[in-house]
């Protein structure tokens, strides 16, 4: 009979459990939780701050005592395991409630600790919360049922955003300070201004470009020298690998400061797997080790340990980094990589943006999205994609996900047979729309430049030639910009210069338009990449 030993629950390590037992009835499975609780939705927790899951034990998926019942695994919660000795094949394991230590014995241990909060030691950080088990909601929750005024949330991220809204819905006053220079560090900055919009929309008061330098009793004293006056203050800041008993074990901590494994989860010692939070995962584009810490991975990892152990066949599976949240009114979703860490790489790299409508115009309700997918234009592959908007966006970047896994062309996004109806999508889906696009600029038909670039090009004299109409460009264009309607450029096409001509339309659509048809009058001409409302949006504006 095999001696399984799990050490941490929730997404990987109960994944692994459940599935050992439906492999093996007869192995002796222990999970070893050091918190309270084993099996929760730690991905809910900032809505129960905000009250939008009312009901606690919503959060709690299973219970030691639910998951004997099914599964007949013995499930310990309060028990912190000390230390592992690798060479004996035990772990020393202290029961929090009894006070007292003992050893456990195991033929294969899975590692599943998960991740820390990143918390910087600065003066009077222990004045503020992290968010990161229901021990740590609980204490969050009581703190906002005393009704405090203003709240500091510090770090923009996922989390940090998640947090910020549902105390907004409490009625909080909140503030995000985060270092960078944007929210959402996955997103492009052109993409992030529009989460900013939404949050300052709603009240949110962001201190981007400065962290914290310390905590007091009264508030957040920021790097640059502000002073942010705070009931409540929430770090977010990001998480960690806890790698503390990987240490202990004597396995190959790897180059991102996680527990490094192999294709099948197993650390540099074959007896001891790792899983989750704590283990870095293989990137899908380059090979190199990184740290996602998602609940689908690692539930996909318990599965993996699993059928390793019982003898099966596993299939090796790198990560896209695909991910998704709500802020406010919005859905921001992001897989692959980001335009800035691909020029950081030195890839050359084919961009590409839109704005759909989520379903089909004439059918009501339809709402914009932003759209942007990167592209390798040797190979043609798909390298990233964003989308931010109201509706649609998870199922664009679902599609555009399950490409980059196929290893579709982004040509190819033109041909998938995607579900339609007016109240769900349009005959040529938003993600069809990619791919004709990515058609037209790798075929040669046209070209584009991207709104970083209109600065340089402007001067270098290029000549911007706005198609939108003339009720259209007088609410808004690129400054020095010349306006001619695409429906009268035939007829003046002895005003445009044959040299330098940059086309821009409202989101590229007329602008590609435009673009060809002055190619074909022989200008040399290029259209400028998601147009106006992609410049709008984007820092490039304030230039």
């Amino acid at each position: 009979m095999k001696k399984i030993l799990i050490i941490g629950g929730v997404a990987g390590g109960m994944s692994a459990a459940t599935r050992l037992r439906r492999l093996d009835p007869e192995a002796s499975i222990i999970v070893l939780e050091r918190s309270g609780h084993v099996s929760y939705a730690n991905c809910g927790l900032p809505y129960f701050v905000g009250g939008i899951i009312e009901d606690h034990d919503a959060l709690l998926l299973q219970t030691p005592e639910s998951l004997h019942a099914r599964f007949r695994l013995d499930v310990r919660v309060n028990h912190d395991v000390l230390s592992v000795n690798a060479e004996e094949k035990y772990i020393v394991v202290r029961d929090m409630l009894a006070g007292t230590e003992s050893q456990y014995p195991y033929d294969y241990l899975v590692m599943s600790p998960g991740a820390l909060p990143v918390v910087p030691p600065l003066p009077g950080i222990e004045l503020a919360y992290t968010l990161r088990t229901v021990e740590d909601v609980d204490r969050i929750a009581l703190a906002v049922s005393k009704k405090p005024e203003k709240a500091v949330v510090v770090g923009g991220g996922f989390i940090g955003l998640e947090t910020a809204e549902n105390l907004h819905h409490k009625g909080i006053q909140t503030t995000i300070v985060e270092a960078m220079d944007q929210v959402l560090a996955p997103l492009d900055p052109e993409m992030a201004t529009l989460v900013a919009a939404e949050l300052t929309g709603h009240g949110i008061e962001l201190r981007l470009g400065s962290g914290i330098a310390s905590v007091d009793a009264g508030g957040v004293h920021l790097a640059n020298g502000a002073y942010l006056p705070a009931d409540l203050v929430i770090l977010a800041i990001g998480v960690k690998p806890d790698t503390s008993l990987a240490k202990s074990a004597g396995v190959t901590i790897g180059e991102r400061g996680g527990i490094q494994v192999d294709q099948h989860n197993r650390t540099s010692n074959e007896w001891i797997y790792a899983i989750g939070d704590a283990a870095e995962k293989r990137d899908a584009l380059d090979g190199s080790a990184t740290l996602v810490p998602l609940a689908n991975i690692a539930n996909r990892q318990g599965r993996v340990i699993a059928d390793h152990i019982m003898g099966r066949a596993t299939r090796v599976v790198p990560t896209i980094g695909t991910a998704i949240v709500k802020v406010f009114d919005l859905a921001i979703a992001v897989t692959g990589w980001n335009e800035k860490r691909l020029r950081a790489s030195g890839r050359e790299i084919l961009v590409l943006h839109s704005h759909p409508g989520s379903h089909a115009g004439y059918y009501p309700g339809a709402k914009t999205m932003a759209l942007k997918i990167i592209i390798d234009p040797t190979t043609g592959l798909i390298l990233g994609a964003q989308g931010v908007g109201k509706d649609g966006v998870d199922k664009r970047i679902d599609v555009i996900a399950t490409a980059i896994r196929a290893g579709l062309e982004a040509v190819e996004l033109a041909d998938l047979e995607l579900a339609y109806a007016p109240p769900f999508g349009s005959a040529k889906d938003p993600v069809n729309m990619l791919g004709y696009m990515a058609e037209n600029i790798l075929s040669g038909l046209t070209s584009n430049v991207q709104w970083s670039d209109i600065a340089a090009l402007k001067s270098k004299g290029s000549y911007l030639l706005d198609v939108r109409s003339a009720k259209e460009f007088a609410e808004g264009s690129i400054p020095g910009a010349i306006n001619i309607p695409i429906d009268d450029l035939r007829e003046r096409i002895s005003e445009i210069p044959k040299e330098h001509v940059v086309v821009l339309c409202q989101v590229g659509q007329r602008g590609h338009t435009a673009t060809v048809l002055l190619r074909e009058q022989g200008v040399d001409a290029t259209n400028l990449d998601g147009g106006y409302l992609t410049w709008k949006n984007s820092p490039a504006r304030v230039a």
